[in-house]
């Protein structure tokens, strides 16, 4: 649904001041909500025309670093599949490498492998790339900067060689993966390997004189699956959707939870930044959004997703600064503009089919357990025990076999949840890794 008419007033007003301000040709932001687009605000010129959100929302950008995010979503599909795990060492699928004896590709996803920042040569960014028999020829042990689980250490070199695996384990190249996998599935077809018109020329401006300088679109070869895409403001933000809540056909709800968990701290300092499994995570106040930055030559780009509402922002500018602040500021200035702006969407309550309970009727109700009384409810298809004598997130199990439950949420997470029942098939007793509950207070000693 559209956004009030404040609150899409006051987005445009700060994409037209970060414009103004960053001295940005154009500035773009999209935001979307439960699944959909609610919103494009656009500030600039492009090609010398003034343009608003609208003219703006089918213009491609790069979005830079934002690829890794998709590089991330295809290695948990092979992972899910079977196809590796994530503890496999690099050189099991390079075999080889001379950095792959004690790095996996986990480490690869979150920043941990202790691999140099960028490949040697020239600038990868700014130049036509090679082919991956190039860039693992071009690997020595001197490529480990850090020792692995040293701590976060940025790589895009890293994401180049989780290409290259993504290559060898499917024996198709990266762009037809990431073609095949996501883009077509979630009908982002204006997210393209190249521009593809309309898109937006990118710029360094210079910082005295107000001049403009294009910046070349280069091919990055076997680096792209680090920073390669380009998207528009409108189709990206199905990816932040996807993020939002992912269609299980593409990636199962739960893989996704594994990938937004923290791995590795990027800010020792307040805690403040993290990074999961290809994902950035950021904390500000009380809440936790998930993402990426991105930058390439001439452009900058960013993506925050809050997941408990559903909502997302991407921005773009087609520049390589934004003099004052950033291209993420903006992203979160627009994030609390809307959380704090709009109401909260309320789904409505919906009565289950009269055999939706089944075998598990006689499981729900009240029970006890040290003193403490709980709630137990068929959710849709989970099970749901919630604490009744402290406020906390409840407990959820799906159905894994008769009288057997596995924890998806909560702090039995990934436990099984047992039903027990006496000699005639009555239910006595839920036991949650060892924890007994009781129907009545008297019986849960």
């Amino acid at each position: 649904m559209p956004l009030q008419p404040t609150t899409a007033l006051a987005l445009d007003q700060l994409v037209a001041r970060a414009q103004a301000d960053g001295r940005s040709p154009c500035v773009a932001a999209s935001v979307v909500r439960d699944g959909a687009t609610a919103h494009v605000s656009g500030a600039g010129t492009l090609h010398g025309r003034p343009v608003s959100g609208e003219d703006l929302a089918d213009v491609q950008f790069r979005i830079g670093s934002i690829s890794k995010t998709l590089t991330a979503v295809l290695l948990m599909q092979l992972r899910d599949a079977g196809r590796l795990a994530l503890d496999d060492l690099l050189y099991r699928h390079l075999p080889g490498t001379p950095v792959g004896a004690g790095v996996t590709l986990r480490q690869l996803l979150a920043h941990s492998s202790g691999l140099q920042r960028e490949p040697d040569g020239d600038w990868w960014e700014r130049s036509d790339g090679g082919d991956i028999e190039k860039l693992l020829a071009e690997l020595t042990p001197e490529k480990l900067a850090l020792e692995p689980h040293h701590g976060y250490h940025y790589s895009n070199l890293a994401y180049g060689l989780l290409g290259a695996v993504l290559h060898r384990v499917t024996g198709t190249e990266w762009a037809t993966l990431v073609q095949q996998r996501l883009l077509t599935p979630l009908g982002m077809t204006r997210t393209s390997y190249h521009p593809e018109g309309p898109y937006a020329p990118g710029y360094v401006v210079h910082p005295w004189l107000d001049t403009l300088r294009e910046e070349p679109r280069t091919d990055t070869g076997a680096m792209a699956p680090a920073g390669q895409l380009w998207s528009t403001p409108a189709d990206l933000a199905k990816w932040a959707a996807f993020l939002a809540d992912p269609d299980p056909s593409v990636l199962a709800p739960a893989t996704l939870r594994e990938m937004t968990a923290p791995v590795v701290m990027n800010d020792l300092d307040t805690w403040s930044g993290a990074h999961g499994l290809g994902i950035e995570l950021y904390r500000q106040g009380e809440r936790v959004y998930v993402g990426h930055g991105g930058s390439m030559p001439g452009y900058l780009a960013a993506l925050v997703v809050h997941r408990p509402s559903r909502t997302g922002v991407v921005c773009y500018a087609n520049a390589y600064t934004i003099r004052d602040g950033s291209l993420g500021s903006l992203a979160f200035a627009l994030m609390r503009t809307v959380l704090e702006g709009e109401p909260a969407t309320i789904a409505p309550w919906v009565p289950a089919p009269a055999a939706a309970a089944g075998p598990i009727a006689d499981v729900l109700g009240r029970w006890w357990w040290m003193g403490r009384e709980y709630e137990a409810r068929l959710d849709g298809a989970e099970l749901v025990l919630d604490s009744l004598t402290r406020p906390r997130d409840p407990m959820r199990f799906r159905y894994e076999a008769e009288d057997r439950w596995r924890g998806v949420a909560g702090e039995n997470d990934g436990e099984i949840l047992a039903v027990l029942r006496d000699e005639d098939g009555a239910v006595t007793t839920l036991d949650i890794a060892t924890f007994l509950f009781r129907r009545f207070p008297a019986d849960d000693q």
